[in-house]
């Protein structure tokens, strides 16, 4: 990551944090009444092969009896996400904590989503080319892949078949998106993914996604 680009990651990290502290102190009272506690949720991602770090999100599906999470989420966890999960999801204020890992080095504004450990282990030589861009709240694979990502997980009714539908039909897909963005980075593309990823939360003007996809559909 070169300097300028972790200027900006402080300095909007720093800036969000001011109305971001009170929101997050807010949604923390509100999942620790309706849904208990712990209201954060950490997991383990990978910044680069053999280099974990812990996420941080506010919890947006009951705790998992016998064990930690494993895998990505389906259909077969579907019915563990609360009411109030749903909401913040919807408008990604489940990843304000997330600043945190910002301000921490861990992560970028944009970038690739950090992946589980049990992926990068799987697939290291994908991986180990997908995590020379430090990992990101957002990116062009969000932006391009996640929706799609989800109809295709949604219908799975086991972890097996969740694990064999995301390793065969997303991982490939994800991880090429993610290389176009490391070979085409540059401070106005992420600006523009950043616009791109708001235009998802709420109605903006400007350009649509048309470009994008047919950048991603030559990958």
């Amino acid at each position: 990551m070169n300097a300028g680009k972790r200027a900006f990651d402080i300095t909007l990290a720093l800036a969000l944090l001011v109305p971001g502290l009170p929101l997050m102190a807010l949604l923390w009272c509100l999942v620790a009444l309706k849904d208990g506690l712990p209201a954060f949720y950490t997991s383990e991602r990978m910044r680069a092969p053999g280099r974990p770090f812990r996420l941080y999100k506010i919890r947006t599906m009951s705790i998992a009896r016998g064990g930690p999470e494993r895998g990505v989420s389906g259909g077969d966890k579907a019915g563990r996400i609360t009411p109030l999960g749903r909401t913040l999801r919807r408008f990604r204020f489940d990843e304000l904590p997330q600043l945190f890992n910002v301000l921490k080095g861990d992560m970028s504004f944009v970038g690739p989503r950090p992946p589980m450990r049990q992926y990068v282990e799987q697939f290291p030589e994908l991986y180990g080319e997908v995590l020379k861009s430090r990992p990101g709240i957002t990116g062009l694979a969000t932006i391009m892949h996640h929706s799609h990502e989800e109809k295709l997980l949604k219908n799975s009714r086991s972890a097996e078949e969740t694990e064999e539908i995301y390793v065969k039909r997303c991982v490939p897909r994800k991880a090429a998106i993610d290389l176009l963005y490391s070979r085409r980075q540059s401070f106005c593309f992420d600006l523009y993914i950043l616009y791109l990823t708001m235009g998802k939360l709420m109605s903006l003007p400007g350009a649509r996604l048309q470009r994008l996809r047919a950048k991603a559909a030559r990958v």
